[in-house]
């Protein structure tokens, strides 16, 4: 009786210990059902995923809100941007270099408006850091991840930025000016980018527009009125700038008013169309206040007509924004060969300009080309031809031959391996040539010849003599600022055909080559 006696203690024992161990099992599962959401993780780009449940397209879309408070999962901020070593020298912020795109390239379409009911736990904001960078000797730029707004205004178009609330408290006010493209020191429209604080969130506009894709502010005024600054200034450097976004960005353009500005957006439809789904609004014209979850005001312009690719994500390149171009305006692929090898004469573009630094003898020249064996396309001056067309046009040319000016920046349409033949015209004109179309020229993957006229080809030669400082002393104008004066304003050429003849033959064994 004793041993059974201890055996039914046991078996007591043992039972106690299941269901103890049942009931703590079970308490377990209910601590971890119901404190399970607090450890979902959300990566800061989810702010530009569409919520679960309204389609998961991942397209952006626009959101009428009238009464314009921000909703709870669009005032998280991204992480900000690490600076980083660039030639030795520590780069300012870099816009849009930790971008991925969310969702794939489209065509334009209407947005239908959805309710953005969604909401999760925000992800770790950090630190707050001034959002605009004024240190770049080129531009200016800022750059808000959270809640920005935009309104337009009468002298200047605003942007207001939120900082997120668990920040609020401790954010500063702060203002900047911002000249939104890529030389800042050329006046254009600026846009004022206001960073509130707790006391002067009055002042933020109420939302009239709700956006789920990005945006890039910037100006299409300064000197675009001139073709190659139109492409130095702001197509490439805005693509710089927006390219990371793979079209799922909405492109906002100000400073569109006055004098020969207004066809910029029209003019360069196809290459906008190209980088954004979206069409490009008229910022300073708009009437709606806009609010994104990421906002980025300027453009990053590294050098003239140029892309440094240590300081853009992706590594991008001339040769990429060539190939990007040319697929813009629908262009043969890279694939496709030069034209001249579908066995037949090598096709030579002639640019003619009108004005300064045109050939006073054109029909000689386009002579003397045709003679080299190139059939012969003139580019003359005063003909008005959209993008498009200019576009097709040189694609089906093997070589483009101008004097230095803005005719050669239609470079970017030639294919790969085709040749640029720049005409130098006197003065130490070699490395404003070298800078504004050589370099670039082999970054994109063209090739470049550089034809220096001598001094009697040069107008000054006969305007003011051989023994003249202008002819002489070229320096001389460039020490005391006078030389655009000089060389850029008065200079024509007469271009020596025979003495250009080798330059052509060079030109020719180029191209045989593979």
């Amino acid at each position: 009786m004793k041993g059974f006696s201890s055996s039914i203690r046991g078996a007591l024992l043992d039972s106690k210990f299941v269901v103890g161990l049942f009931a703590g099992l079970f308490l377990a599962l209910v601590i971890f059902f119901s404190a399970s959401p607090q450890f979902s993780w959300h990566s800061p780009n989810d702010l530009l995923r569409e919520p679960p449940g309204d389609g998961g397209s991942g397209a952006p879309v626009e959101v009428k809100n009238d009464l314009a408070p921000a909703p709870a999962n669009l005032t998280a901020e991204s992480p900000a941007v690490s600076k980083q070593q660039a030639h030795g020298k520590e780069e300012p912020t870099n816009f849009t270099g930790n971008l991925r795109a969310e969702s794939p390239g489209v065509s334009k379409q209407q947005q239908e408006p959805t309710n953005h009911t969604a909401s999760s736990p925000a992800p770790a904001v950090p630190p707050l850091k001034p959002i605009c960078d004024r240190s770049d000797r080129r531009y200016d730029g800022c750059e808000m991840w959270g809640d920005a707004r935009t309104a337009s205004g009468v002298k200047n178009s605003r942007v207001f930025f939120i900082p997120p609330a668990s920040q609020l408290s401790a954010a500063a006010a702060a203002n900047w000016s911002i000249r939104s493209q890529s030389r800042k020191y050329v006046g254009v429209r600026e846009v004022v980018v206001r960073s509130l604080n707790l006391s002067d969130l009055h002042d933020a506009p109420n939302c009239t527009l709700w956006r789920r894709a990005p945006a890039v502010v910037f100006a299409v005024g300064g000197l675009t009125f001139n073709y190659w600054h139109s492409f130095s200034d702001v197509l490439v450097p805005l693509y710089t700038t927006a390219r990371a976004f793979d079209g799922d960005v909405e492109l906002l353009a100000t400073d569109t008013r006055g004098g020969s500005r207004e066809w910029f957006l029209r003019k360069f439809r196809g290459f906008l169309g190209a980088l954004s789904r979206f069409e490009p609004v008229d910022l300073d014209a708009d009437r709606e206040v806009r609010c994104y979850p990421h906002l980025v005001v300027g453009l990053r312009g590294h050098r003239d007509f140029d892309i440094d690719p240590a300081r853009t994500p992706a590594h991008y390149d001339m040769r990429a924004f060539r190939l990007f171009i040319r697929e813009a305006y629908a262009l043969p692929p890279p694939s496709v060969a030069l034209p001249c090898k579908n066995n037949r004469r090598p096709r030579a573009m002639v640019i003619l300009r009108a004005r300064t630094r045109r050939f006073v003898n054109g029909d000689e020249v386009v002579a003397a080309v045709e003679r080299a064996g190139f059939d012969v396309t003139r580019m003359e001056p005063g003909q008005e031809h959209g993008v498009d067309e200019v576009a097709r046009a040189v694609d089906k040319c093997d070589v483009l031959v101008g004097a230095h000016g803005a005719g050669l920046t239609n470079m970017v349409f030639l294919r790969t391996g085709a040749v640029v033949v720049q005409v130098v015209p006197w003065g130490n004109m070699e490395p404003y040539a070298e800078g504004y179309f050589g370099r670039p020229a082999a970054h994109m993957g063209v090739r470049y010849v550089a034809y220096s006229v001598a001094a009697e080809e040069s107008s000054l030669y006969e305007k003011y003599g051989r023994d003249s400082p202008v002819i002489n002393d070229p320096i001389r104008f460039y020490k005391n600022g006078t030389n655009a004066k000089y060389y850029w304003q008065e200079q024509n050429i007469r271009l020596n055909t025979t003495r250009f003849m080798p330059t052509l033959e060079k030109v020719k064994r180029m191209l045989l080559q593979e």
